[in-house]
């Protein structure tokens, strides 16, 4: 969740994606929430930008040398399941690095896998402008609307359970939550086909008010917010269409199944991704925080480019995003995440096939916290995001042949750098590209 994917509060507002734009063109971009500038929100953050933002990541280029640490683990290739060769790790590296000297990101971390197991890592940039420490591979992140593939997760195990139901009305799930609450069911939450209004589109998350950005940095970042507030938001402005008959992204609506997942189990939504998620797959970089304002562990900061300078936006309350963007990853825990889940070791089939479902109103894009991509390598699945300071993406192919998982810390700005863009396309192609 970033400032401006998940603006809650006083601090400037980000106006999020509206996630139409992200999924077309031609270009595979997935700059989801490097938009800083967007995505700081006064308080709230810019938890869900999953599709391509125009203007993503800021012209300015990091201060001081690039290191880059580009690695390939040496591991043989999984038995009767691997591709036949590797990917270049050579390409990867100059990739990476690419992504760093195009301006715009301070850091880049990336790593990719063959069912789940690394075949490459690397790692360029800076963890720390002040100190000139490197980034590492290891290192941790915000990871925003990837937090949404978690939450739909645990949600898509309770359908399993019976505990509750796709096609349930969110009044009955969550009574009073919304003012059309009997017409709204889970799935459309699920699915952005809700029509309900995306609270990072409020006008208290609009950066481009004089001081916005500022007053966000002063107090803004460390709002709390509750799940109730950031609904309020979104309940003070009319639908976007009736139920079901079109597609909006919206944060709330997983603010929403946050709630959901709340009440059904007795338990929050954090901890429910915890022990049906985190802990079975032994992600010992991956958390859910409620308020907790830093990143644990080894991490690169993340910064926006003010005129006076870069400005660290590293701290912040993860509360303004919520179970629509909150949480912290690695490249490798999201790696065996996603391999996990496509692999069907989550989900029963019936439950992992809704997921893969893609709506007819995203122009076949996204399914149920899933988003799918066509490459010229083939269609990959998975989720990108953003939030104040971080942007992520991860995919992996339907085979689990390959994973790639990115995180990027950029420097807000106006417009993508085309040697930024060109240098991510070059990542993703060979990563992605099994052979």
């Amino acid at each position: 969740m970033g400032m401006a994917e998940h603006g809650r509060g006083t601090g400037p507002a980000a106006r999020g994606d509206g996630h139409g734009r992200g999924h077309g063109g031609a270009g595979r971009w997935r700059a989801t929430a490097v938009r800083v500038v967007a995505l700081a929100l006064a308080g709230a953050g810019l938890v869900g930008v999953t599709a391509p933002v125009a203007g993503a990541l800021g012209t300015a280029g990091p201060s001081g040398a690039v290191a880059v640490t580009g690695t390939q683990d040496a591991a043989p290739d999984a038995v009767g399941r691997g591709p036949g060769r590797g990917p270049d790790t050579r390409l990867l590296n100059e990739a990476l690095n690419g992504i760093v000297q195009g301006g715009g990101v301070s850091a880049a971390l990336a790593r990719v896998g063959d069912h789940g197991r690394t075949l490459w890592k690397g790692a360029a940039g800076l963890a720390d402008r002040t100190t000139g420490a490197p980034a590492t591979a290891e290192g941790r992140f915000r990871i925003g609307s990837v937090t949404k593939t978690f939450v739909s997760t645990v949600a898509l195990q309770l359908v399993a359970e019976g505990r509750i139901g796709l096609d349930d009305p969110v009044e009955r799930l969550l009574p009073g939550a919304v003012p059309n609450g009997a017409d709204i069911t889970l799935r459309q939450l699920l699915g952005h086909t809700s029509g309900v209004f995306n609270y990072t589109e409020d006008d208290a998350f609009d950066i481009e008010r004089p001081g916005a950005i500022e007053h966000w940095l002063e107090s803004g970042r460390y709002t709390r917010w509750t799940p109730q507030q950031l609904v309020a938001l979104a309940n003070a402005h009319p639908a976007y269409f009736a139920p079901g008959q079109g597609f909006h992204y919206s944060n709330t609506n997983y603010v929403l199944v946050g709630q959901i997942i709340e009440r059904a189990t007795g338990r929050s939504w954090q901890r429910e991704v915890e022990r049906r998620v985190i802990r079975p797959l032994g992600l010992t970089g991956t958390s859910m925080p409620d308020h907790a304002t830093g990143i644990p562990g080894p991490h690169a900061h993340g910064y926006y480019e003010l005129p006076s300078g870069p400005a660290d936006v590293t701290e912040l309350d993860p509360s303004m995003a919520g179970a629509s963007g909150a949480g912290i990853s690695t490249t490798a825990d999201l790696n065996t995440f996603i391999t996990a889940l496509i692999g069907g070791r989550l989900l029963p089939r019936p439950q992992l096939a809704e997921m893969m479902a893609v709506t007819p109103q995203s122009g076949g894009r996204y399914g149920l916290g899933l988003e799918r991509t066509a490459t010229d390598c083939g269609v990959l699945w998975g989720h990108g995001g953003g939030i104040p300071g971080y942007s992520t993406v991860l995919y992996t192919t339907a085979d689990l042949r390959r994973q790639l998982a990115v995180s990027m810390n950029g420097t807000g700005g106006v417009e993508t750098p085309p040697a930024t863009r060109e240098a991510y396309d070059r990542l993703e192609a060979a990563g992605t590209c099994a052979g």
